[in-house]
């Protein structure tokens, strides 16, 4: 019986860290893109449904990759 390889704790860290970042990315991403909306449509609110659906993603994304971290561990 063949003996599974070592994990790399930096390869682990890398994919940890990765994930704490996405969600203020994609935070800031998305009220960035909605102020931009705002000032493009002389409007005052999108900003809010870009902060929201920034954050929707952010933590869409944090789920996946946790799900797929969570395969490749088993």
């Amino acid at each position: 019986m063949t003996k599974p390889p070592a994990k790399d704790p930096l390869v682990s860290l890398a994919r940890y860290s990765e994930m704490g970042f996405i969600i203020p990315a994609a935070v800031l991403l998305g009220f960035f893109l909605g102020k931009l909306a705002d000032y493009w449509l002389h409007t005052r609110w999108l900003y809010l449904v870009g902060l929201l659906f920034g954050a929707v993603v952010g933590f869409w994304q944090v789920i996946v990759m946790a799900m797929a971290a969570f395969k490749k561990d088993e």
